[in-house]
């Protein structure tokens, strides 16, 4: 496989190969679809034909290099760690009869073809990938396999049901001949895409549904990828830069003279909020930064503090005009028929998202034009921000999509890359500038903070008459993408794991109080609805159950009524993890269930609190049903990472601000689970044919309730606040 991205490429060069066959699946209903509006300008010099392009995801060419199969598949979404280039390929292989390494592979740049319709962009996120391209890569692997048929059989003189396909070759099946693909690209150019496709069935699949190790594993190994931070250019120049900390600040004064007198210094750039210096490579950079002395203008959110935020939070609880969101017709008769009523109030913290990559681009801004060279997971917004602080067509604007080293809805944001737009303006050279790991922390886009009340009307055996939940917070799709608020202003991502469970209750009304928090800017990460929601209603599940007296697992099971699959990983997760089986003295056992991201996980953890106020996580279960399984392998990796990645932040983690600035600057501060605190994961995966669901940000939901009710087991304090372990520390 020929990774992405080894080469800045430009956009003439994107579809290079003369005679070239381009195919795309049917329309999907997530994602519109064409042939890409600004990438193929005509016939480049030497050329006599163009390539055909009337779509945006497979590339078959005459191959110019040995042993290169000549397939291409250009694909909208951006590798981050999650696996999607393999599983992409490997959708695309099985139904164009290739080995998954005979398909290269072309990060696709910004074009409406690409637009998600649910996401209102190009983007990368969500755990939509599988989602969004289970059908729309089969189908076009598929189409590009009959209309290479259709021209061999042409080519031979002979019916369509004579040839066979298989090792990206068609073969006559009468007399034995072949003829690769790539010698088939031309003719196949000139059919006309077949209207009916039919895929392949369950039972004929060769690749998916087995496990395979990542095809761009040894590449990485050797370090052969380009990550955004990887990037040189030919007369590129190094910097990096620091923004006012509190938000709203603007640049104050400055040093000058001893920047500029650092060795390696080349210049001093300024805009409003933030400076930059370049020089000949980073650390000159870094000491002519430190030497600029910058003092800030702060502005009003110097006085912002923690507290602030929760308190404004914790007032919205008695706000007498929420959004109601959701509610059933009888859900307020309900709750006053009850025997009885127990609430409680959660809240959770302010997060930042810490990739291993820091936040960085590469751009060249000239008049003609611009290129820039960027991780990100909005391509097209990306290079729109370049396009209007260049004053440029947007056509004129190249983005070369990279490897991304951790996004977590990180590169959801592009005010890096708007930045760096502003400084790069100001310089006739190409500028890579790399924020350090302190600017990247503390300029974060963050999670919001959250403050949720939960109540619940009981029958007098402790059965669940009617569900009211509050929510109080920021509406992230306000800013990020405001068409995607409702008209009564609520953000629908804050019903995940509420309104929408694994459980059947008579009545529930959610209401919704918008706090936007003072200071920060929120954003989305890794699973912002879905995560916040799943720890509020699966540790209330639990408190309801201890308070009937019910083993939480079979209180489970009863709510489950009309969702199958889920009462399947419940009962899979407790047999595997020995629930109810007897454990040592100060150990305990805590589950979840969740129907998120369009998969059914149940989750069964296991915590020693010998020592009260210490935690040491023992073991972990999951049982997953995402549907269909693409990859098993990237399956169990991404939910394994996931949930390492939640534990951490479940026990750790809280960005804090005091005077308008965020305390937590880096990995000192910014607890991260480290090796020997990382508990083995057991992943069992149903078996299913449904649709395949998302699975990225599964395992980093069901961390922080599970673990939180393992301790509760454990050490009979229930803890409704996040992070765990300072709450468990000042008992």
């Amino acid at each position: 496989m020929r990774l992405p991205v080894t080469a800045p490429t430009s956009r003439r060069h994107f579809l290079t190969a003369a005679t070239g066959l381009v195919v795309a699946g049917l329309l999907p209903r997530h994602r519109a679809f064409g042939r890409p509006s600004e990438f193929y300008q005509g016939p480049l010099v030497g050329e006599t034909k163009s390539p055909f392009a009337p779509n945006a995801y497979i590339r078959i060419a005459p191959s110019r290099v040995a042993g290169d199969s000549g397939i291409t598949l250009i694909l909208p979404n951006v590798e981050m760690g999650q696996g999607i280039y393999t599983g992409a390929v490997t959708l695309i292989a099985e139904e164009l009869e290739v080995e998954p390494d005979q398909v290269n592979l072309e990060a696709a740049p910004p074009d409406d073809a690409y637009v998600a319709a649910d996401m209102g962009t190009q983007a990368t996120g969500g755990s939509t990938s599988t989602i969004f391209e289970w059908t729309t890569l089969r189908q076009a692997g598929a189409a590009a396999r009959l209309m290479l048929v259709q021209a061999a059989a042409g080519q031979w003189g002979c019916p369509v049901s004579d040839c066979t396909t298989r090792q990206g070759q068609v073969f006559h099946t009468p007399s034995g001949r072949s003829i690769a693909y790539a010698d088939l690209a031309a003719d196949a150019a000139k059919l006309s895409p077949p209207k009916d496709i039919p895929l392949k069935t369950a039972k004929d699949w060769t690749l998916i549904g087995r496990s395979r190790h990542r095809l761009d594993s040894r590449a990485k190994v050797e370090g052969q990828p380009l990550f955004g931070i990887d990037i040189r250019v030919p007369d590129m120049k190094h910097a990096t830069v620091a923004a006012c900390p509190v938000m709203g600040g603007t640049v104050g004064g400055i040093d000058r003279d001893a920047a500029l007198r650092t060795p390696g210094v080349h210049a001093v750039l300024m805009i409003d909020n933030a400076v930059c210096v370049v020089a000949d490579h980073y650390w000159a950079a870094k000491k002519g930064l430190d030497a600029l002395a910058v003092t800030w203008n702060e502005g009003t959110n110097a006085s912002v503090d923690t507290q602030r935020i929760y308190r404004e939070l914790h007032d919205g609880l008695s706000e007498p005009k929420p959004v109601v969101a959701k509610s059933t017709s009888d859900a307020t008769a309900a709750m006053a028929r009850a025997a009885t009523r127990y609430e409680a109030t959660y809240q959770q913290p302010l997060l930042a998202h810490s990739p291993m990559e820091p936040v960085n681009c590469a751009i060249h801004i000239r008049p003609d034009g611009a290129d820039v060279w960027v991780g990100t997971q909005v391509p097209m917004w990306a290079r729109d921000s370049v396009a209007d602080i260049a004053g440029l067509p947007k056509n004129r604007v190249q983005l070369h999509c990279q490897y991304i080293g951790g996004g977590f809805g990180r590169r959801l944001e592009y005010e890096y890359v708007t930045q760096a737009a502003q400084f790069a303006k100001q310089v006739p050279y190409p500028l890579k500038i790399v924020w350090s790991r302190e600017e990247d922390l503390t300029l974060d886009r963050f999670r919001p903070a959250y403050v949720d009340h939960v109540r619940a009307g009981l029958d007098a055996r402790g059965r669940i008459e009617s569900m009211e939940f509050r929510v109080i917070g920021p509406a992230v799709v306000a800013r990020w993408e405001p068409a995607g608020l409702s008209p009564d202003g609520f953000d629908e991502d804050l019903a995940a794991a509420i309104s929408i469970t694994p459980y059947t209750w008579p009545a529930s009304r959610l209401d919704y109080v918008r706090r936007e928090a003072p200071g920060v800017v929120t954003a989305w990460w890794r699973g912002v609805g879905g995560t916040r929601g799943l720890f509020v209603v699966e540790s209330f599940i639990d408190e309801l159950a201890l308070r009937a007296g019910a083993d939480p697992v079979a209180y489970r099971r009863e709510l489950i009524r009309e969702q199958p699959r889920a009462r399947v990983v419940l009962d899979l997760a407790a047999e595997k993890s020995g629930w109810g089986t007897p454990l040592p003295k100060g150990h305990g056992r805590g589950v979840a269930v969740q129907f998120l991201f369009g998969s059914y996980l149940g989750t069964v953890i296991e915590v020693d609190m010998t020592e009260p106020a210490q935690v040491r996580i023992v073991h972990v279960t999951v049982a997953v049903d995402c549907g269909q399984p693409v990859n098993p392998d990237q399956i169990r990796a991404q939910i394994e990472g996931g949930m390492i990645f939640g534990l951490g932040t479940a026990l750790f983690n809280e960005i804090t601000l005091s005077n308008g600035r965020v305390q937590e600057d880096n990995f000192n501060l910014w607890r991260i689970m480290r090796m020997n605190e990382a508990p083995p994961v057991d992943i069992h995966i149903v078996a299913s044919t449904e649709t395949p669901g998302g699975i990225g940000e599964t395992g980093t939901a069901a961390a922080a309730p599970a673990l939180a009710n393992a301790i509760a087991a454990a050490s009979g304090r229930r803890l409704r606040t996040l992070p765990l372990l300072p709450g468990l520390e000042s008992a």
